[in-house]
């Protein structure tokens, strides 16, 4: 039996427990809204460096690349993947922050050209690649090819934009372009598609008929339109790409395999000599970024298919686990570009140490969402979230210039003078990551 004496000090020690919790919550909710309020910052200025800059006025779309100083030089050609993936990101911006809601005009210009200019009016399909004015640029031996990664990017920048306009001519292309896709790409012997395509959207040889960066986006693609566009098909499509990817392309570690034969069986050459090994990096490695980008896109996936997250969050976080465990930097943050288990080795190697503006910007998300879920996980996302974001502010974003660096100044001071946009370095993670990490520390805040 407690004494009246005893009784008194439990009572001051479960007040000053509860003391402490509360302060620590306020803690917390002092940190959310700091962090929320320097990104917001950060995404303000992001929109102003990237609108109206890029917009082509003259042609339509989106210029292409800009010097360290944002000044437009080059011929300015324009790829598909760059060109939707600006639709997207405008898009985007104008439903998620109301502030600049302005943002959807330049939706529109990039759905025009898409539809214009694009889209080959005689054989369906986007192109890969035309100039400036709009001339289809084509292979050394004269053909025009087509890819399911272009392809999928230019649905997903359609979907983005209908969400927010309700244009039905934006919704009718990407619906043409799933159904192109269907009619070409579509493997139906043994599911997925193939990335490599001619003109008319039929299959080419390759070496690496299938491949895991164009079936992400595919799965990130069908996502979107599933949103706007509840067909059946594109539910058995969306759900075969989750199961593929899900449990054929990651493997039991938490990583990716990256290319495939026709039957998904994938090329790697883990039971060869290191010399081997080595000699195939380029096709055979562990790509950090993509990893910790995939496993927030499965849940996206399975959100969309009104999944319970349950056993896909797992899986995501053994993928995020796996690239804190191998690709993380513990000393400056940040992580790593590949790596690779060599034969004989008892740990991974890591075989690139550049640290990308996209691999960065996807952990800096990833790893919030695995704080969110797993607040009290050994592994402390959240302080690695934030220690993420300082490696940002210090290394990735140019205070003189504004805008990101192409790679982590810590690891390749030349990025410094590097260009901030190309055909392949647009807006579209660094945009993405930023607004979801921002809305999710509201989110956090709040509760």
């Amino acid at each position: 039996m407690l004494t009246g004496l005893n009784l008194v000090l439990v009572t001051i020690l479960v007040a000053s427990c509860q003391s402490q919790e509360t302060e620590e919550e306020a803690s917390d909710d002092v940190q959310y809204a700091n962090i929320a309020a320097e990104i917001d910052s950060v995404l303000t200025d992001q929109y102003q460096l990237w609108y109206p800059r890029t917009v082509d006025e003259e042609y339509g779309g989106f210029l292409s690349r800009f010097t360290n100083d944002w000044q437009p030089e080059g011929p300015q050609d324009k790829f598909i993947v760059t060109q939707a993936r600006h639709v997207w990101a405008s898009s985007k911006i104008a439903k998620t922050d109301k502030n600049h809601s302005g943002m959807e005009k330049y939706g529109k210009h990039g759905y025009q050209f898409l539809k214009d200019v694009m889209w080959d009016r005689e054989h369906g399909g986007f192109y890969e690649m035309v100039s400036r004015e709009g001339e289809v640029i084509t292979e050394e031996d004269g053909s025009i090819r087509k890819q399911l990664y272009g392809n999928a990017f230019a649905i997903y920048g359609l979907a983005s934009y209908n969400q927010l306009s309700k244009n039905e001519e934006a919704l009718h292309l990407a619906q043409e372009a799933f159904q192109w896709l269907e009619e070409g790409a579509y493997d139906t012997k043994h599911g997925g598609y193939f990335n490599d395509l001619n003109r008319k959207g039929q299959p080419i040889d390759s070496s690496f008929p299938k491949d895991y960066n164009s079936s992400i986006h595919m799965l990130e693609a069908l996502a979107e339109l599933h949103q706007v566009w509840p067909d059946s098909l594109v539910r058995e499509r969306l759900h075969e790409m989750f199961r593929i990817v899900r449990d054929t392309i990651v493997t039991d570690k938490g990583y990716m395999n990256l290319y495939f034969a026709e039957d998904w069986l994938p090329i790697v050459y883990q039971d060869s000599s290191r010399e081997v090994q080595k000699e195939n990096l380029d096709v055979d490695h562990i790509t950090f970024g993509h990893d910790i980008e995939t496993a927030f896109l499965l849940l996206e996936a399975a959100h969309s298919l009104d999944f319970s997250v349950d056993s896909t969050l797992s899986l995501a976080k053994k993928m995020v686990d796996h690239t804190i465990d191998h690709g993380w930097d513990e000393e400056d943050g940040g992580i790593y570009d590949y790596g690779y288990y060599f034969q004989g080795d008892d740990s991974l190697t890591v075989t690139q140490t550049s640290k990308e503006w996209w691999s960065q910007a996807e952990a800096l998300h990833s790893l919030l969402i695995m704080a969110r879920y797993f607040p009290d996980d050994p592994r402390n996302y959240f302080d690695r979230f934030t220690r993420q974001w300082e490696y940002i502010k210090q290394y990735m974003l140019d205070s003189e210039h504004g805008g990101w660096y192409r790679s982590g100044i810590d690891e390749d001071p030349e990025a410094a003078e590097s260009t901030k946009a190309s055909i392949w370095k647009g807006n579209y993670h660094t945009v993405r990551s930023l607004l979801r990490s921002r809305d999710l520390l509201r989110e956090m805040n709040q509760h």
